[in-house]
C-alpha cells in the first residue's frame, strides 16, 4: 500500500509570498544566510517578434526589472539599437551591460533591424520606428511606460536612433506613415555613431568608409560613397534639422581615439544641433576607442541616467 502524502495544501487565496510559511526543517552543518530581498533582478524576454519585413522575422530582447508579487509599477522604456556596421547584429553584445542599467529602474528593449545586405537605408530607421510602435502598444505586458520612451544606440545603432530622432515627421522614412500610433520620444542617446558617411575618410581610421563594399557603401545599397552624393544625402541626420523643427534632446558620447568611427562625426552632429538651437549634451571620452568598457563605467552610466530622467 502506497504512503499517502499528508502535507497540508496551502489554499491559493493564502499562498502569497508574505503569507506563505517558512520551512522549519534544518540539518546539522547547514549554514543560514539572511536573504537580501532589496536587490533588483532582471528578467529577460528573448525573441519577442515585433514584425516581419523582407522575409525576415524581427525581434526584440526585452529586459524587465522583476517586481514583488502584486506590484504593477511601470518603468521608463529604453529602446536600444545595437551597432553592427549596419550588418547582422549580435543582439547580445551589450546585454550584460544593459541589464546593469535596467536595474536602475528601466525596461530595455534591444531592437533587431534588417541588415544592409538584405535591405539598405532607410530600412534600419523604419524598423526602429516599427519597434517603437510595437512597444507603445504592448509595453504594458513588460511593465514599460509607453509614454516615457528614450532611444539609445551605439555605432551604427547610434546613427539609426539619431535618424529616428530627427525624422519623426518624414513619411518616406516610415513603414507606417500616418499611423494612429504617433511616436513621442523623450530623449536620444548616441554612442559614437556615424553622422556623415561622406566625411568619415577625412580623419584617421583603420578602415575604408568609401568603397561600395564598405559598411557605408553597403548602407546605401552597395555603391561607392564618394560617387553617390544623392544616396548619401538621405542618410545624414544634419540634413533634417531646422530651427523651427521640434526634436527630442540629445546626449552624445564619443572616444577621441576611436579607430572605426572618427571622433569628428560627433562634432558635426553637436555643432549642427547647437546651430539649430536644439538641446544637446556632448561628452568626449579622452583616450577611449570605439566601444569598450569605458562607456559602461558607473560614472558614465550616471551621466546617461541623469540625462534620461531629466527629460522624463
Amino acid at each position: 500500500m502506497k504512503n499517502q502524502d499528508t502535507s497540508p495544501l496551502i489554499p491559493a487565496r493564502a499562498s502569497s509570498f508574505e503569507a506563505f510559511p517558512e520551512s522549519t526543517l534544518s540539518s546539522e552543518g547547514m549554514q543560514v544566510l539572511q536573504a537580501d530581498l532589496s536587490e533588483q533582478s532582471i528578467f529577460t524576454h528573448l525573441n519577442v517578434k515585433y514584425a516581419e519585413k523582407s522575409g525576415m522575422p524581427l525581434h526584440l530582447t526585452i529586459l524587465e526589472p522583476r517586481q514583488k508579487e502584486g506590484n504593477e509599477k511601470l518603468y521608463p522604456l529604453i529602446l536600444y539599437v545595437q551597432g553592427s556596421a549596419w550588418f547582422k547584429q549580435n543582439l547580445g553584445a551589450e546585454l550584460a551591460q544593459l541589464a546593469r542599467f535596467a536595474r536602475r529602474g528601466f525596461v530595455i528593449a534591444v531592437v533587431e533591424y534588417r541588415p544592409s545586405p538584405l535591405a539598405a537605408f532607410p530600412a534600419q530607421v523604419k524598423d526602429t520606428k516599427t519597434a517603437i510602435r510595437f512597444m507603445q502598444e504592448n509595453g504594458h505586458k513588460y511593465h514599460a511606460d509607453a509614454k516615457q520612451i528614450t532611444l539609445w544606440g551605439d555605432s551604427s545603432g547610434g546613427h539609426t536612433v539619431t535618424m529616428v530622432g530627427v525624422s519623426l515627421d518624414e513619411a518616406n522614412l516610415d513603414d507606417e506613415p500616418g499611423s494612429a500610433q504617433a511616436i513621442l520620444l523623450k530623449a536620444v542617446v548616441n554612442y559614437y555613431g556615424p553622422n556623415d558617411i561622406s566625411t568619415m575618410n577625412h580623419e584617421p581610421s583603420t578602415m575604408d568608409h568609401i568603397a561600395a563594399d564598405s559598411p557605408e557603401g553597403m548602407l546605401i545599397g552597395g555603391f561607392n560613397v564618394k560617387e553617390n552624393p544623392e544616396k548619401v544625402k538621405a542618410t545624414v541626420p544634419m540634413n533634417y534639422l531646422s530651427k523651427n523643427k521640434k526634436i527630442p534632446p540629445f546626449l552624445i558620447l564619443h572616444g577621441n581615439k576611436d579607430r572605426l568611427v572618427p571622433f569628428g562625426q560627433s562634432v558635426l552632429l553637436f555643432d549642427a544641433l547647437k546651430a539649430n538651437r536644439k538641446e544637446v549634451d556632448f561628452y568626449q571620452l579622452k583616450g577611449a576607442d570605439h566601444a569598450g568598457p569605458a562607456f559602461w563605467t558607473e560614472p558614465i552610466l550616471d551621466i546617461v541616467e541623469t540625462f534620461i530622467r531629466k527629460h522624463l
